[in-house]
């Protein structure tokens, strides 16, 4: 009685092979490299934002919006491979801004994001960050060392959108495929 059990344990570890192996590398999402201002960046003027992501994107939105809530992107982004540019309305005004995008990466997979940034005008950053009183909340920035970097700064600082773990999908087929094998070894199994 032992054969037949261990056949079908057998085919119900080939059947979850043959099912989720094949599936898993589509499963690998882009996710964004860098950002031109980088994310909490301090940048005198603004012309132009251009976001970087680890594979061809499809279908972007890049909204710059201040802290009014007026948006200053200029037409239509463009996409170059791996790149998404975003024109802006010039001059951009000092103040604090986000960009917030959406693209939708090779496997068909929305990505969003935002990226804090300031623009603080014809001043130097840090004039800027030191004349603005320390409690005070229109002040463009902390007048820390670590606040006044340029914006070359790690694109580890890039939002990528908290996008990871196993999707939902791979789940449902292992416990499917476990409470089939459950079901068999219960139906298959010795009566006393």
């Amino acid at each position: 009685m032992k054969t037949p059990f261990l056949a079908a344990f057998a085919a119900l570890v080939a059947a979850l092979l043959l099912c989720v192996a094949p599936a898993l590398p589509a499963e690998a999402h882009t996710s964004l490299k860098s950002s031109d201002p980088q994310k909490n960046a301090q940048v005198k003027t603004l012309q132009k934002v251009t976001l970087e992501f680890a594979d061809s994107v499809q279908f972007p939105v890049v909204v710059v919006r201040g802290e009014d809530g007026k948006s200053y992107e200029k037409g239509e982004p463009v996409v170059d491979g791996p790149k998404v540019t975003e024109a802006v309305t010039e001059p951009v005004p000092p103040g604090r801004y986000t960009i917030a995008w959406r693209v939708v990466s090779p496997d068909g997979h929305p990505l969003e994001g935002e990226i804090p940034f300031t623009v603080v005008g014809d001043q130097s950053i840090g004039a800027a960050t030191s004349a603005a009183a320390p409690g005070d909340p229109s002040s463009p920035g902390d007048p820390s060392p670590a606040a006044a970097a340029p914006a070359t700064a790690p694109a580890a600082q890039a939002d990528d959108g908290g996008q990871g773990g196993v999707p939902g999908w791979i789940w449902a087929v292992i416990f499917g495929i476990a409470g089939v094998g459950i079901g068999m070894f219960l139906s298959l199994r010795k009566k006393p």
